[in-house]
């Protein structure tokens, strides 16, 4: 759903450029607290999600290259607006999506540089939003189990493309560069992106359950879903669990003796929730460069939705030329590389490596300037006489 220079005139782009800039902007307040966590949280917080938001990026950029047929002529791909918001929050979400549709319009000549604020509006705002806001109702009144958050990321992914939709088509509405019918604009994008949906939220569902079944404590939209264990009591049983005698029916037992005062103390167990998350980086950067550097090269050719629709309707009359249609990776290959496979595939790994590189730079100084904000005031007070 990449727009191009040309389909929505300049005011209405320069008014969805402003409204970008302004949920960009919040989005880096909000993702710093995301990526620093709260409460207990806030320690291991930043240490679980900030390392995975590049990553979250990238992947997002590489699977976004695997267009898959859903009608006949016609293709779709992954948004990864509701992808993003549950697995690192929904402020850092918006940067991700950002990032990616930054990079494919300077590097490889996807969507228009003009239209770069319709399309983070449509791609980044419109699907985190709708899709993070759905999920969170759905989570609320499902059953507290991990099965319900995958249940909850499939229907928000679902929903969240033919909203994203329906709001290119308001803009189209007030700003398009053709004169089309409002009317078959809208049923032809929302008709075909409801099934470009059912893909969407296909990706989003297997991703999130694959996390959440190896680490759940770093899927963002299931903190605090977690419920600690308790032992079953026997109705049958007395005042102690498990049918056990109770404290005071009990013999006493021996109260152990003292510790030397030069014992040592036992070492402290390892705080809950700190495993590295190396595995999982690794694994999800495996999965990013297989996707954009091997599979893509499958994947289908048909146009997607928005060129579908575009061009059946005529909304295409006015697309102007790329201004980084020159560029050495545009239509994501490498230029001077005859061979397709090669040079597919070796664009969309350098695609995944920048992506990575710099979404992991943006976040890495969110968490800093985070972890500079909230240091503790012990830190800087002056001492005391």
């Amino acid at each position: 759903m990449h727009v191009p220079d040309g389909f929505i005139n300049a005011p209405v782009s320069v008014a969805a450029g402003a409204v970008a800039a302004a949920a960009v902007a919040v989005s880096l307040r909000g993702a710093r607290r995301e990526l620093a966590g709260a409460g207990q949280e806030a320690g291991a917080g930043a240490e679980r999600t900030a390392p995975l938001a590049g990553l979250v990026a990238a992947f997002i950029f590489a699977v976004q290259m695997l267009n898959f047929p859903v009608a006949a002529g016609t293709s779709g791909h992954l948004l990864g607006g509701a992808l993003a918001a549950i697995l690192v929050g929904p402020y850092t979400g918006v940067l991700c999506v950002s990032v990616v549709l930054l990079m494919q319009g300077v590097l490889f000549a996807d969507g228009g540089l003009t239209a770069l604020g319709v399309n983070i509006t449509d791609m980044a705002i419109v699907t985190t939003v709708v899709a993070y806001g759905l999920f969170r109702l759905l989570v609320k009144v499902l059953p507290r189990r991990r099965r319900s958050v995958t249940v909850a990321s499939f229907v928000a992914a679902l929903i969240s493309v033919p909203a994203a939709a329906v709001a290119f088509t308001a803009m189209y509405a007030l700003g398009g560069t053709a004169d089309v019918p409002i009317g078959k604009v809208f049923t032809a994008m929302v008709g075909v992106h409801v099934l470009i949906g059912i893909g969407e939220a296909a990706i989003t569902a297997l991703t999130v359950g694959a996390v959440i079944a190896v680490r759940p404590d770093l899927v963002y939209g299931a903190r605090g879903l977690a419920q600690p264990l308790q032992l079953r009591t026997s109705p049958l049983a007395g005042p102690g669990t498990d049918g056990a005698p109770a404290a005071a029916d009990a013999p006493a037992a021996p109260a152990p003796a003292p510790a030397p005062a030069s014992a040592p103390a036992p070492a402290a167990a390892p705080a809950a929730g700190r495993r590295s998350v190396r595995p999982v980086w690794l694994a999800g950067l495996a999965a990013a460069l297989l996707c954009a550097g091997g599979l893509s090269y499958y994947a289908s050719a048909s146009p997607d939705g928005l060129e579908k629709v575009a061009h059946d309707q005529g909304i295409d009359a006015k697309t102007k030329p790329h201004a980084s249609e020159d560029s050495p990776l545009a239509d994501y290959s490498v230029k001077d590389i005859a061979d397709a496979r090669l040079s597919g595939g070796l664009a969309g790994v350098i695609g995944v490596g920048a992506t990575l590189a710099v979404g992991t730079g943006v976040f890495v100084v969110l968490r800093r300037r985070r972890g500079a904000e909230t240091r503790p005031a012990a830190d800087t007070a002056p001492e005391r006489g």
